[in-house]
C-alpha cells in the first residue's frame, strides 16, 4: 500500500527512501521526483492551503492507480502545506518497481495527476507581500491527459 502523508514539516529524501525499501530486495528501479519552490516572476514563496480529508483521498486514489498500472512494489507521495520559502521542497514522489521504466513512467503520472487532480490552492507571494492565487495550466491538464483517467 502506498505511503501517502500531507504535511506542513520538511521531508527528507534519504529516509524516506529508506522507509520505502526496507527488507526489499526486489526493485530494481526507483523513480523520484522532489518539486521545489522556484523564484520565477519575483516569488518569494508560496502558500498551500488543502482540505485534508479530500485532498488525502483524492492523492490515494491517484497513488492506488499508479500502483495497479504498473504493479509497483510500492510508493510514497509527501505534500506539504502551509507557506514555502523560495527553495523549500513543496512534494515528494517514489516509486518502486520490478524495472526502471515502470518506475520512471509511474513517477511521472504521479506528479502529472497530483499537479492537476489534488485539490491544493497556491497563492504565490512576492517580496513586496503582493501575491496571487495560481490557476490551473493548460500545460499540465495536457500532461495528466496523455495517462488517461484514474480510476477511483
Amino acid at each position: 500500500m502506498a505511503t501517502v502523508r500531507v504535511q506542513e514539516a520538511d521531508f527528507d529524501v534519504s529516509t524516506e527512501l529508506a522507509a520505502l525499501t526496507a527488507g526489499r530486495d526486489d526493485a530494481g528501479g526507483i523513480g523520484c521526483f522532489v518539486g521545489v519552490v522556484r523564484a520565477s516572476g519575483g516569488i518569494a514563496a508560496m502558500t498551500l492551503e488543502h482540505y485534508p480529508a479530500m485532498t488525502e483521498r483524492a492523492i490515494r486514489q491517484i497513488a492506488d492507480a499508479a500502483e495497479r498500472r504498473w504493479s509497483l512494489l510500492g510508493c510514497t507521495v509527501i505534500h506539504r502545506v502551509g507557506r514555502l520559502p523560495v527553495g523549500a521542497q513543496i512534494v515528494l514522489v517514489l516509486a518502486a518497481a520490478a524495472h526502471r521504466g515502470e518506475a520512471l513512467e509511474a513517477t511521472t503520472f504521479l506528479i502529472d495527476w497530483l499537479k492537476t487532480k489534488a485539490p491544493f490552492w497556491k497563492r504565490e507571494e512576492r517580496a513586496d507581500g503582493s501575491g496571487e492565487w495560481v490557476e490551473a495550466r493548460e500545460t499540465d491538464d495536457a500532461a495528466a491527459a496523455r495517462w488517461g483517467a484514474v480510476a477511483g
